[in-house]
């Protein structure tokens, strides 16, 4: 009985914690996540963007202007510019997300870190629910 407790609390408090946000209207922190993915230029920047959004998975993804960036790449320092996308998404899409930019980067090593949203305007985080479907 303690072990199949044990094995059960993650299932049992996911739920607990679902029932709790649909009764409240309370967001559940970790919901959904940002990804930060890393591209070479503009073109490439809006191509990934736009391949992610019409595959839905993402809700909204920002394209931001070049940064420089200092790495270490085959023992050798680089240095270039880069274009950032911010993407918006449901956490539990990140694992799709994360292989399907990897199938399309040109990057042989694609930047793809993602962090949980622990809160934010309910509004935009149901929007975000609405806008990218479940698994």
């Amino acid at each position: 009985v303690v072990t199949l407790s044990v094995l059960m609390y993650p299932v049992l408090r996911s739920l607990a914690l679902q029932l709790h946000s649909a009764v409240t209207g309370s967001y559940i922190s970790g919901t959904h996540s940002i990804a930060f993915i890393n591209c070479l230029n503009e073109q490439i920047a809006k191509d990934i963007a736009r391949a992610i959004m019409d595959k839905k998975l993402a809700a909204y993804v920002n394209i931001l202007p070049k940064s420089s960036a200092l790495y270490f790449w085959k023992g050798e320092m680089e240095e270039s510019t880069e274009i950032l996308l911010i993407v918006k998404t449901r956490t539990s899409k990140i694992g799709e997300l994360s292989n399907y930019v990897r199938s399309i980067h040109p990057f042989e090593i694609p930047e793809i870190i993602s962090l949980p949203i622990d809160q934010g305007n309910p509004l935009y985080l149901k929007w975000i629910e609405e806008s990218v479907p479940q698994d």
